[in-house]
């Protein structure tokens, strides 16, 4: 650490970066400055300074607050606590949830303008919820304290916080979770708290424990995954994406009989969204990595015939397109392309092998604006355009954001 750790300085944020840190100047320096809205002077403690051309601070008092603040949704989370004593995972709590969502959609058009050369108005789109912000999660991972106490980690750290409350989490899983409680150290560093949706109550997952399978539900439809496995955490995603996929496919380029491909699979909450719109003859194809996920995959889409689940890492499978026999290519030719990666997004490897095969459509879910915004770039110089774009506000009260983007060849 340099000589301005831990150091409080004066500055104004002027603008919002991705990972929802606001962006302020110190001495023609930029700092990126944790709990700071645009248009705000507020003083702040330099938390990293390594980097010589950028450092982190956290808000530690804001002297001139911005009209979009409120009363932080998280009272323990509040810019009055120490930093290393506020939770994290609601570092938006403490903003409007309209302009919330502004700041979001600067970020995601933002990165279309610098990643990929593309000019796009964007709106997030509200999600029904509390008007507050609050009440969505189904699923929480707390920590476990040496001496056993439970709480969420401090933000940015690996120390456990104790907490009262968990104001992002639903009635139910707030009633459940083991918040005050002592539990033995020898249990485990971890305690997933989740509330299926397909009933059941409340669960808990304590340390390592042997997966067990839930049920959640999505309009009429019905999905096995593993309590410990992955499922969209706000009560409505997984609802709101089956929509946004089914609106973002160009009916006109769709074949139901071509070699569709559902990458990045999970339990085939998005292939069963194509089904669910375009009737039994659907022919597609699921790809994941995790063998369990693949297993529920199976069973989620045996009302489609042609449907098929595999488990394989996607970066690797995507390399077989390459030796598809000349029907395959037709038929590949022909597809549409779910794509719901990681974080980090599908990347260059990926895409290319797709582009390869030339579908002719692709629908990409992402979780991360700048993840998106590269691999629309890639697109572009693989020949297709961006055609389509929706933003939704699925984790209120964080930075965090989901979009639906459509591409099509040029």
């Amino acid at each position: 650490m340099g000589d301005m750790h831990g150091r409080e300085v004066e500055v104004e944020a002027t603008n919002i970066a991705h990972g929802g840190y606001g962006v302020a100047r110190l001495d023609g320096r930029v700092v990126f400055v944790a709990e700071a809205i645009p248009g705000e002077r507020v003083r702040a403690r330099i938390s990293d300074d390594r980097k010589s051309r950028f450092w982190w601070a956290d808000t530690v008092e804001v002297l001139e607050p911005s009209p979009h603040r409120r009363p932080h949704l998280w009272p323990e989370a509040d810019v009055s606590r120490d930093p290393g004593d506020r939770p994290g995972g609601a570092d938006f709590g403490h903003i409007e949830p309209a302009h919330q969502r502004t700041l979001k959609a600067h970020v995601l058009a933002d990165a279309l303008q610098r990643m990929a050369r593309i000019e796009r108005a964007v709106e997030v789109e509200a999600v029904e919820g509390p008007a507050d912000g609050g009440g969505w999660r189904t699923r929480e991972r707390l920590h476990v304290a040496t001496g056993g106490t439970v709480g969420p980690y401090a933000a940015r750290s690996h120390r456990v916080i104790p907490v009262a409350e968990l104001p992002l989490a639903t009635a139910e899983l707030r009633e459940a979770a083991p918040l005050g409680s002592k539990m033995p150290e020898h249990a485990g560093s971890d305690v997933q708290v989740l509330v299926p949706s397909g009933g059941g109550g409340a669960r808990l997952i304590i340390g390592r424990q042997a997966p067990s399978v839930v049920r959640e539900r999505v309009g009429e439809r019905e999905f096995r995954v593993d309590d410990s496995g992955f499922w969209q955490v706000h009560t409505e995603a997984p609802a709101v994406l089956t929509r946004a996929v089914q609106d973002a496919v160009d009916q006109a380029l769709f074949d139901p009989r071509a070699a569709n491909l559902d990458l990045y699979g999970g339990v085939g909450l998005l292939a069963a969204a194509l089904g669910d719109r375009f009737g039994g003859a659907l022919r597609i194809t699921s790809v994941e990595s995790d063998a369990r996920a693949t297993e529920h995959a199976q069973e989620n889409l045996a009302d489609w015939l042609g449907a098929q689940a595999l488990t394989a890492r996607v970066e690797h499978w995507v390399r077989s397109l390459a030796d598809a026999s000349a029907l395959e290519c037709a038929r590949l030719a022909a597809a549409t392309v779910v794509l719901d990666p990681p974080r980090s997004g599908a990347g260059r490897e990926v895409l290319e092998a797709l582009a390869a095969v030339r579908p002719a459509q692709l629908v990409y879910v992402a979780c991360d604006p700048v993840a998106l915004a590269r691999d629309a770039g890639i697109l572009a110089e693989l020949g297709y355009g961006l055609a389509g774009l929706r933003a939704f506000d699925l984790f209120p009260s964080t930075h965090h954001v989901e979009a639906v983007a459509s591409f099509v060849r040029g």
